[in-house]
């Protein structure tokens, strides 16, 4: 049974794959498909075990499985089979020669795009080779890499081949029968690679799902598609008339539609369907379930923009869930005064993380003449753009760009008049904020009590941070440039810690000292926890338990607080006090001026850092209030899955929201099986092909490939003076915190308030992600620990047990020695 007829009953998924079996299913309800044949995986497995291949795909890596069937030929039996199928659908017609693998096309699991297709082919010898093609496409590195992440093992599967004549297509595109309560058709002119593949931007028809009608219609410049041509195919330029006319009209829209509806029915559930247009008749190429379809988390797709998450990626590490995305956009509005520029926006969502828009900053700049002002005040806070990558601008004019930053201008006015109320609200803010916790816990209207009381203290936690951040902001920004102009880079450093004892210090060392001080006996438990219970790594992150729901983990934090951080505080303030010293002996004048700067410079970052702490509460707030909402409407965590309005919508009656929750889940957990995306993007990305690719970099991904090429050596900025050697210990989450021993160099992406309790035990601390004003530069700064942050590739070149020198003043990583290998 090599091959099959397309509608044989007996095409199921083990023997003609995912496509194939869905093709079958489609011919066999006398659906508009090509006529064609399937080539079986008992083919497949035939021509494997005969040329004895199995052990040698399973060794080796992609070129050399290629070679291998590129050199062994198909049995006579099978080719015979193959030849016989193909000359029954004519004199050598042209044909699509497209893969189908045991594990595609499943619900939640489609394997797009993981093999391959092939179109245009014509003649029996030729659809041979194409043939061995496709079955070495099982083994490419993107399809390996694949099937490794989904978890199904590379000696179960088998790959299928359906043979189809190839529709000389007018027009083609995808349909998808369940958009929310919509159907969404797109539309560009020749064979459907085009639209498929992401070349060109297709026509969009929007309908509604019960009458068929068009809701909505955007018809696109389609400046691009795909013919065929004698070799197979290629793309094309439109002709200039047909660029941006519709494709479909609104009858062919609605036949299709009737399609889709019916493709529906037959599965029982969504689908995504591809189709064709040939001289006005329809033709289904494939249809897949999307049951358990994904969204696209990507605002890298709305424009040529430079994203970097080096500031924000360190406050939120994480995946975000769909909630937690809109508290977090509720926040840039209040933190930012607007959430776009023109159109543009300021951060966006790229596959689940966070980004900030460099792209939209340096326009402003350039229009407000302040270009080099607004990079230099960025870099302490967002870090260097690398070597080669251009930051493009927005496509706007300068007299765009300030119309449209009017209100920025405005809004910044009114978050600098909260300043002077910053001291009133942290004194009042954690018992108020608890009030609303206790409401929560209680309400028997939670939607009254989102609009009238929870939302408006959340906001007014994000505006007062907002203020904090904003006041005299150069302060933070230059003053550290000129300190280490008079006095060093050592001296510098020391100096801008935060001298003051007790209750002075910053609120990211807070957990950590606290710690210290309920070990001793001096505060209770009730009183560390009430303070410090909602400070995690994943604070953001609403769908993420705060500590203090944990009863056992005040105990493990005791358990791994080792080294007592008031003898390194207490060693830091002696190094402050002799600095002074030398600085009132060099430069008497000098030195008034620069107590008083950096007296406000302590009295802005203790501010910013009080209302980060309040403002965290606040999301615990949100968290308390989200929890509550699945206890009373009966949904549980899937209403971590929605947006805050959803989530109201919810509780207020309606159902719809939730016919999302599923699709995003299924979002939310490939995006989180992923690598950590570079800090550094530009242009369009995709994160499942970039973590598919075994070539892909970590630090930066730059579309216009004018990155230069990955550094070898691990430098950065200069977080906390000092020169130490130790051994390394790679470190990406802090769970496995406990693996860092005294003495030891942390070596991890990012760190936040969630991670100083490694600190004390580190000798050094080395960062991918960070910039002078990161939190792994201040607390290393007030622990008196070496630091080098921003390094964008340490985790890449620093392996476990290298020996390292670690320069926190020139901002140097040095590998003296490698383990020895086994």
């Amino acid at each position: 049974m090599n091959t099959l007829a397309l509608a044989d009953p007996r095409a199921d998924l083990p023997t003609v794959g995912g496509k194939g079996e869905s093709l079958a299913r489609l011919a066999r309800a006398r659906l508009p498909v090509p006529p064609g044949f399937h080539i079986t995986t008992f083919a497949y497995r035939a021509y494997v075990e005969h040329h004895g291949l199995q052990q040698r795909i399973l060794a080796g890596d992609a070129a050399q499985i290629a070679g291998l069937f590129a050199t062994h030929e198909i049995p006579q039996d099978i080719a015979d089979d193959i030849r016989a199928s193909y000359l029954a659908l004519g004199d050598e017609p042209a044909v699509a020669v497209r893969s189908s693998a045991t594990a595609e096309d499943l619900p939640g699991m489609s394997f797009a795009g993981q093999q391959d297709t092939y179109l245009n082919v014509r003649g029996a010898d030729s659809l041979l080779e194409t043939v061995r093609r496709c079955w070495a496409s099982l083994w490419t590195e993107r399809a390996v890499a694949y099937r490794e992440r989904n978890g199904v093992p590379h000696d179960e599967v088998a790959l299928a081949v359906v043979v189809q004549e190839l529709v000389p297509a007018d027009a083609a595109g995808v349909m998808f029968t369940d958009d929310g309560d919509r159907l969404t058709i797109n539309a560009a002119w020749g064979l459907g690679e085009a639209v498929v593949g992401g070349l060109v931007t297709p026509d969009t028809i929007t309908m509604d799902r019960d009458d068929l009608t068009v809701v909505a219609e955007s018809v696109a410049d389609k400046d691009v598609m795909t013919v065929r041509v004698p070799d197979g195919t290629r793309e094309a330029p439109v002709p200039e008339d047909d660029r941006c006319r519709p494709v479909l009209s609104k009858d062919q829209a609605v036949r299709l539609a009737g399609l889709g509806m019916a493709i529906e029915e037959l599965y029982g559930h969504a689908v995504d369907v591809e189709w064709a247009l040939h001289q006005a008749e329809p033709y289904i190429l494939q249809a897949r379930p999307i049951t358990g379809q994904r969204e696209v988390w990507n605002d890298s797709l709305r424009g040529d923009y430079l994203w970097t998450n080096g500031n924000l990626g360190e406050a939120i590490p994480s995946v975000m869930t769909p909630c937690t995305w809109s508290l977090v956009r509720a926040f840039i509005d209040e933190i930012m005064v607007v959430g776009e520029l023109g159109g543009h926006p300021y951060c966006g969502n790229i596959g689940g993380r966070v980004y900030m828009n460099m792209s939209l900053t340096a326009s402003l700049g350039r229009a407000l003449g302040m270009t080099r002002k607004i990079r230099d005040a960025q870099l302490p806070v967002y870090g260097r753009v690398p070597e080669g990558v251009e930051t493009p601008l927005l496509p706007m004019t300068r007299w765009q760009t300030l119309k449209a930053a009017k209100p920025i201008m405005g809004g910044r006015r009114a978050i600098q008049q909260l300043v002077d109320t910053i001291p009133e609200y942290v004194a009042s803010a954690t018992r108020d904020t608890e009030a609303l916790r206790a409401k929560i816990a209680v309400s028997d209207d939670l939607p009254a009590l989102w609009e009238n009381e929870i939302e408006p203290r959340f906001l007014e936690c994000n505006r007062m941070l907002a203020a904090a951040a904003r006041q005299d902001a150069g302060s933070l920004v230059y003053l550290g440039a000129r300190l280490n102009k008079l006095v060093g880079e050592a001296d510098a450093s020391v100096l801008m810690s935060g001298i003051q004892a007790g209750d002075g210090r910053l609120e990211s060392l807070g957990p950590l000292l606290g710690l210290a001080r309920y070990k001793r006996g001096e505060i209770t438990r009730e009183e560390y926890t009430r303070r410090y219970g909602h400070r995690c790594p994943d604070e953001f992150e609403v769908s993420v338990p705060r500590p203090v729901e944990d009863p056992g983990w005040l105990d493990r934090q005791i358990a791994g607080l080792t080294v007592d951080p008031g003898e390194l505080l207490k060693r830091q303030d002696e190094a402050s006090s002799a600095a002074w010293s030398r600085f009132r002996e060099r430069h008497p004048r000098q030195a008034e001026k620069f107590r008083r700067k950096i007296d406000r410079w302590e009295a802005i970052v203790r501010a910013r850092e009080e209302t980060r702490s309040e403002m965290m509460r606040g999301f615990w707030m949100v968290r308390d209030f989200v929890v509550r909402a699945g206890q009373v409407s009966g949904h549980g965590d899937d209403l971590f899955f929605l947006t805050m309005d959803e989530i109201i919508q919810v509780l207020r009656g309606s159902r719809r929201p939730l016919s999302q929750v599923a699709k995003r889940r299924a979002t939310h957990e490939l995006y989180s099986s992923l690598p950590r995306y570079p800090g550094i993007i530009r242009g369009r990305f995709d994160p499942e092909r970039w973590a598919a690719d075994p070539n892909r970099r970590g630090d930066v991904f730059d579309a216009e490939a004018g990155a230069a090429a990955p550094s070898q050596e691990v430098t950065g900025f200069p977080g906390a003076s000092g020169v130490v050697e130790g051994v390394a210990r790679v470190i990406f989450s802090v769970e496995e915190g406990d693996r860092l021993a005294e003495g030891e160099i942390l070596v991890t992406t990012v760190t936040n308030v969630g991670w100083t309790l490694l600190f004390p035990r580190a000798a050094a601390v080395v960062t991918d992600i960070g910039a002078p004003l990161s939190h792994a530069a201040i607390v290393a700064r007030e622990l008196g620990i070496p630091a080098v942050v921003g390094t964008r590739n340490a985790t890449m070149l620093i392996r476990d047990g290298d020996l390292l020198r670690v320069d926190g003043s020139q901002g140097t990583v040095e590998v003296l020695r490698v383990p020895a290998t086994v």
